[in-house]
């Protein structure tokens, strides 16, 4: 059964989400702060976190922050917070979608079901991509440069597969949107750019380039960036 981790300080929304999300069939665990939620993350190992952005201590950004430079678990975040701005953000800090406050448990089920299609089905799970120094391995969701694993988050990994499946094929940033971040992701492109840019970073320049087509999009190419 599919298991959630439900994380906000306020314990009527935990109950609240809590007993939506029993109703449509899933197991589900809470935590009231960022560090019970790592530490539950850690323990319990669900298959997706719904995380609330305002919070004591640490709030949800940093969180989702933390907890992607270790993990690739989706990340829907559910907030009373509607503004583009902590939207753009929360997908550039490598969240799966947003979800505004308040919500039907129809429209948070419906979400979090499409996210964890995206996540189970990006491609064959028995393939793997592999040029010069880059090994990508589907199943697993891993990626490797030189021997050396490198996390990515989940966004990053369907964007550099989408790519290195496609080598030479120049994606617009709408099309890497779409396909990626599915028709009801509501932001700009600018995640785009943000993730190709992360990406870059995180292969070090090493067995596979992403080359920017000014004023098209991105392409796969081999060789070194």
């Amino acid at each position: 059964m599919t298991h959630l981790l439900v994380v906000d300080d306020e314990q009527d929304m935990v109950d609240l989400v809590t007993m939506y999300l029993e109703n449509a069939g899933y197991t589900v665990s809470s935590a009231l702060n960022g560090e019970e939620a790592e530490e539950k993350l850690k323990e319990l190992r669900p298959d997706l976190i719904l995380l609330d952005i305002m919070m004591p201590g640490r709030d949800g950004f940093a969180v989702c922050e933390a907890i992607r430079s270790y993990s690739d678990i989706p990340i829907i975040f559910l907030s009373a917070r509607g503004e583009e701005w902590d939207k753009v953000r929360a997908f550039s800090l490598g969240g799966d979608d947003y979800i505004v406050k308040p919500f039907s448990p129809g429209e948070m089920t419906a979400r979090i079901q499409a996210v964890l299609r995206r996540f189970g089905s990006s491609t064959d799970k028995r393939e793997t991509i592999h040029y010069q120094t880059l090994l990508i391995d589907i199943h697993s969701r891993t990626v490797k440069v030189d021997g050396t694993a490198v996390g990515l988050t989940m966004k990053e990994f369907d964007l550099l597969v989408l790519l290195a499946k496609n080598r030479g094929r120049i994606f617009s940033r709408e099309e890497l949107l779409e396909t990626v971040w599915g028709t009801e992701y509501r932001g700009g492109t600018r995640t785009v750019d943000t993730h190709i840019k992360t990406l870059r970073m995180k292969l070090k320049h090493e067995g596979a380039s992403i080359e920017t087509v000014w004023g098209i999009g991105y392409k796969f190419v081999d060789g070194t960036i």
